[in-house]
């Protein structure tokens, strides 16, 4: 009979001696395989998805026309690359081959990269200053002039290597300066990070901070092959240098070296020493040149004095004399003081004349004559009684014809006769009209003998029939 998983089920096969092997067996031993005939390769290709992992690892692919490989970078190793991979570019990558049964896939651990000849790297480099000139970050309109003598100088360097000691060293020799060192790999996949850092936090720092901010900033290495010399041709040295507000001299390599910080800085320095001296005047020079200034001020002032005593002199002696100045008005006040007695003596007789003059108009009997016709004129102006009486009497008739009118227009004259003056409870104001008092409400009605306090009771009534002037208190 037969069995209902016949054919489902594995059976051994006559003759067949293999033994069926695990998944994971398989994986290691394709994998000792590939390790054991390929533990050591070099594979020239095409970077392609250049990433770098939050656990330093770096992941890629290398690619040429034909095939595709992936790659892996460990972190340890990824630290020592001397360059930056990007996408596009092409190197030679030395490692091993693996596999990674996770995926079914194999991939080619780098220990070394290298980028595959100068051409190559020149390429990049050219491609990579293009684009950035094209932003116009290496424009000449983007460069300020150097401080003449910087108070503070910043140093972007390594602090082991010799580079910061040849700079101190010019510095002080030329012009003693406080320095501020910034310490920095300047070589490695790290270099250009902690560079561009060091530049941003030199421009960062307060002016009236506890640090004196730089005036200067000099970023130096010494000089190398344009591998060693690549952190600073990457594009995130360049912006950081191009956006720094504080000038900025390159001292990268020697005077045949060139990087994209070049041409991006303020300044470019041959050496690390010429920096140095590109930075800071000779302080003997200065004090010789203030010296020599001295010297010449202190002899153009006394040119100019001697000068100003000589025109001194000279205009003196063109000067006239006190002697001749003065003779002049020394005759004069001889000459009016001969003249003076003369003019008193005509001025004497001419006055005597005026009052002789003047006595004969003075004689008593015109005087008499004069006073009796003034008395005269008195005796004729003396009062009247008739004169005064009358025009008294005129003024009284006319007040009296003005007490009358008054009376007569005296607003309260007509309460004698029966009439009511009405007045708005609170501010006095007079009301004329009934529509007013119902408005109101509240009325005072003032008589002839006083006051009453009323008060509207129905507001639409009719008015009052009038009260007739002979029969007070009825109504018609």
């Amino acid at each position: 009979m037969a069995s209902p998983f016949d054919g489902l089920l594995a059976e051994p096969v006559p003759g067949d001696n293999a033994a069926a092997v695990s998944v994971s067996e398989l994986s290691g031993a394709l994998k000792r395989s590939v390790e054991d005939a390929f533990g050591h390769v070099r594979v020239r290709g095409e970077i392609s998805g250049w990433k770098r992992h939050t656990s330093g690892h770096c992941y890629l692919a290398l690619k040429d026309d034909r095939a595709v490989i992936d790659g892996v970078v460990w972190k340890g190793q990824a630290a020592s690359l001397r360059f930056r991979p990007e996408d596009g570019m092409e190197v030679i990558a030395t490692g091993k081959l693996t596999t990674y049964p996770g995926r079914s896939k194999y991939q080619i651990v780098i220990e070394r990269m290298e980028i595959a000849g100068a051409g190559a790297l020149m390429a990049l480099l050219d491609q990579r200053r293009r684009m950035l000139a094209a932003e116009g970050l290496f424009g000449e309109e983007r460069k300020v002039a150097l401080p003449f003598l910087p108070r503070t100088i910043g140093v972007v360097t390594s602090p082991t290597g010799a580079v910061i000691r040849d700079i101190l060293h010019r510095l002080r020799d030329r012009c003693p300066t406080h320095v501020l060192v910034w310490p920095v790999a300047v070589q490695g996949e790290a270099a250009a990070g902690q560079v561009a850092r060091a530049i941003a936090g030199f421009d960062a720092m307060a002016a009236d901070g506890a640090i004196p901010r730089p005036d200067l900033v000099i970023v130096a290495r010494g000089g190398g092959s344009i591998e060693d010399l690549w952190a600073f041709n990457e594009e995130v040295v360049v912006r950081a240098i191009a956006d720094c507000r504080i000038p900025i001299i390159s001292a990268v390599g020697h005077e045949t070296d060139t990087t994209l910080a070049d041409f991006a800085a303020d300044r470019r320095a041959p050496t690390p020493t010429a920096a140095a001296e590109m930075a800071v005047p000779v302080r003997a020079e200065l004090l010789e040149a203030v010296r020599s200034l001295s010297n010449r001020t202190f002899r153009c002032a006394t040119r100019y004095r001697e000068r100003a005593d000589e025109r001194l002199v000279g205009t003196a002696r063109r000067l006239p004399t006190a002697e001749t100045l003065l003779s002049p008005q020394r005759q004069r006040l001889d000459e009016l003081g001969d003249r003076l007695p003369r003019a008193l003596g005509r001025r004497l007789a001419v006055a005597r004349g005026d009052l002789a003059h003047a006595a004969g108009a003075l004689r008593p009997a015109l005087l008499r004559h004069r006073a009796e016709r003034a008395g005269a004129r008195l005796a004729a102006a003396r009062f009247s009684p008739v004169l005064v009486q009358r025009p008294l009497a005129e003024r009284g008739r006319q007040v009296a014809q003005a007490g009358r009118l008054l009376e007569q227009l005296d607003p309260n004259r007509p309460l004698a006769r029966g009439y009511v003056k009405v007045e708005r409870r609170g501010d006095g104001s007079v009301l004329t009209t009934a529509a007013a008092a119902r408005a109101a409400g509240l009325l005072t009605l003032h008589f002839a003998d006083g006051a009453v306090d009323a008060r509207v009771e129905k507001a639409g009534a009719a008015p009052y029939p009038k009260v007739r002037a002979d029969q007070p208190g009825l109504f018609e």
